[in-house]
């Protein structure tokens, strides 16, 4: 048995006849006590109940030690959950929450003994409460994907969104996808859901202790996507056969397909009629009917499913109808005026997409009411809408029944239905009778006649034309004013005073106007005073207002003072009075409580004269006196019911 003493270095000798060789070997004796300060016991093991857990004991001992184990001062023994170890670790299976506390480690040999302590915590298990689940969603909408957990208050919880194997970094604000919730909540909201959203969505929780995670599929569905291929495979005068294939269902099967064309002529695609009438999701070919012939026309396809209309397919090849007979006939069919001998047709000419082919024209056929032979002519220009025939045998002012066709190259169309047209007219042979004139002021004068009775023979009277001059050749000063129908006069204005006008009247039709009557002549009025009334005074007395001015002295082209106006209002947005008189006074009825706004202006045959500056008539609670007062100019309104009488009692103070 070795002893502590045996320690040493020991030295092996072999020899014979040739030599002697050595070898040296150390021997160490062992002895110590058990220690833990090298390798201590874990100071706090954490394990989730339901859990295993290894607590390790490991102390450092020559010889090895005998280890137990204690809970608090309890000795621990092998049971269905607790295993003391070979090693002398302690093993403790489906660990609950009255596992949690100190264990201690007992280590001894025949050196020593030594003990050494942990604690034991114990955490409740992370659970997904609500889990992400199936969605089968519409593009557009937006949709939050739950993913919610109870856990441990104690431990943090990280959440962790995967789309189709590739985590989604919500740090950097990827587009559609936010991260809504509180702590221990991790739904994630996706905006304004895509086709290319559609897949395989896995939360994954993350904690210090474990990892969890749930899947979803999400579908989403939308319109198909537009169709592939669209080709023309025949075209004739109004139809066309079209082939194309499907594109993507989006997640919902294709219900119904629309054949759209587009012209040079339409505006925007327009849907057509096709035979069969409906093409349901499983139709990939049709024939568009109802085209019109020598059209360029270009065609694309829209599927659609329950979800809606999808975007349309790239647009076909463009290609042009095969040309036929045209079949719109003109409408609007007219005419009429012209000179004598013409009977002039109008129409309304047909758009270039109905003309069905090259070489378009027009048919014009008439024939004189009561006639059974039609006269047939033909119009080349495809933007003709008027013929002109002309023929002196043509009776002025007669009926015509006329109608209008079409043809192309490939031969005459349709016709118009037949309309009365009435050939062209001679002008007015006779002159208007009974001319006069009359000067009302020195602006204006009134031209009158005689009305004209015609027939056939004389010419039709549509209206009279009215002209007027001066001798001043330098201003070559002449005017033209039509009336129609049975008007005999006309008010001329804008004329120059003191002026020598003459005047001449001629009748109009359709083919012109007629001759001219005889000149007459009137000289207008002298213009109106060009000074306004001055020295204006007024008295108040009560709710009586006298007035009273100088009389206005004219020029010598000037026309006379006839008398006087004086307008009155109470503001400029009310109506303003006229009061008339041939004196320099006048008196108002006023009320107390209003200011009033006057001016006073001349009158005489050439028409008003200036107006003096606008003044104002305090209201009787201004005033802080009564009587004769120098009106001063305002910008005030007025508006008032008033009588007039001469003031001349007022008159003497007035200098």
């Amino acid at each position: 048995m070795l002893n502590v003493s045996d320690s040493g270095v020991y030295q092996c000798a072999a020899e014979n006849k040739y030599q002697i060789i050595y070898a040296n070997a150390e021997l160490r004796v062992l002895a110590s006590a058990p220690d833990f300060s090298k390798n201590p016991i874990k100071k706090n093991s954490v394990v989730q109940v339901g859990g295993n857990i290894v607590i390790e004991c490991k102390p450092h001992a020559f010889p090895r030690a005998a280890v137990s184990w204690k809970r608090g001062v309890e000795s621990l023994r092998q049971s269905k959950r607790v295993f003391l170890l070979e090693d002398g670790s302690l093993k403790i299976c489906n660990v609950t929450r009255s596992d949690a506390g100190s264990y201690t480690c007992i280590a001894t040999n025949q050196f020593g003994i030594a003990k050494n302590t942990g604690s034991l915590i114990v955490k409740e298990r992370t659970v997904i409460t609500v889990p992400p689940s199936k969605m089968d969603v519409t593009v557009g909408e937006s949709i939050v994907l739950p993913c919610q957990v109870s856990h441990d208050p104690t431990i943090e919880v990280v959440f962790v969104w995967s789309f189709n194997g590739d985590v989604i970094d919500l740090k950097k604000g990827v587009a559609h996808f936010e991260r809504i919730g509180g702590e221990s909540v991790g739904d994630l909201m996706i905006r304004n859901i895509q086709l290319n959203h559609s897949g395989k969505y896995l939360c994954t929780v993350q904690t210090t202790l474990e990892s969890l995670s749930a899947v979803a599929d999400i579908i989403v569905r939308g319109p198909p996507g537009p169709p592939e291929d669209v080709k023309v495979e025949h075209i004739s005068s109004t139809t066309s056969q079209l082939r194309w294939r499907p594109g993507p269902d989006n997640n919902s099967p294709i219900q119904i397909f629309t054949i759209q064309t587009r012209t040079p002529f339409s505006v925007g695609w327009q849907a057509v009629a096709t035979v069969p009438e409906i093409l349901n999701g499983k139709t990939y070919n049709a024939t568009v009917v109802g085209l019109s012939p020598w059209v360029e026309y270009e065609f694309r396809v829209v599927a659609g499913n329950s979800i809606g209309i999808g975007e349309p397919s790239k647009p076909s090849e463009l290609l042009r109808t095969k040309a036929s007979v045209p079949v719109v006939a003109p409408v609007n069919i007219n005419g009429g005026g012209g000179s004598r001998s013409e009977l002039v047709i109008t129409w309304e000419s047909i758009p270039e997409e109905l003309q069905n082919g090259e070489g378009f024209g027009y048919i014009i056929m008439f024939r004189p009411v009561g006639s059974t032979t039609w006269t047939k002519e033909r119009v080349a220009s495809v933007e003709s809408s008027r013929f002109v025939y002309r023929n002196e045998s043509i009776i002025p002012l007669s009926p015509f029944e006329v109608k209008v066709g079409v043809y192309n190259n490939e031969g005459e169309g349709s016709l118009s239905t037949v309309s009365i047209v009435y050939s062209g007219e001679d002008e007015p042979q006779l002159a208007p009778r009974g001319i006069s004139v009359q000067s009302f002021s020195a602006s204006e004068m009134e031209v009158s006649w005689n009305a004209i009775a015609w027939n056939r023979n004389t010419g039709r009277v549509l209206g009279y034309e009215v002209l007027y001059w001066t001798d001043d050749s330098k201003e070559s000063m002449i005017g033209k004013i039509r009336v129609s129908g049975n008007v005999t006069t006309k008010n001329i204005t804008g004329l120059k005073a003191n002026t020598i006008y003459f005047a001449s009247v001629r009748a109009y039709n359709t083919a012109g106007t007629g001759p001219s009557s005889p000149p007459v002549n009137v000289t207008t009025k002298k213009s109106p005073p060009s000074q306004p009334p001055a020295n204006i005074a007024w008295k108040l007395t009560n709710s009586k207002l006298c007035l009273n001015w100088e009389h206005v002295k004219t020029m010598e082209n000037e026309s006379e003072v006839l008398g006087y106006k004086i307008l009155y209002r109470q503001n400029r947005h009310s109506k303003t009075h006229i009061l008339e008189t041939n004196n320099t006074s006048a008196e108002l009825l006023v009320p107390f409580e209003e200011d009033y706004l006057i001016e006073i202006r001349t009158v005489s045959d050439g028409g008003d004269g200036s107006s003096s500056e606008e003044i104002r008539i305090p209201k009787m609670s201004s005033l802080s006196s009564r009587g004769i007062q120098v009106l001063e100019p305002t910008t005030y309104f007025l508006s008032i019911v008033v009588m007039i009488f001469y003031c001349f009692a007022i008159q003497p103070l007035i200098r």
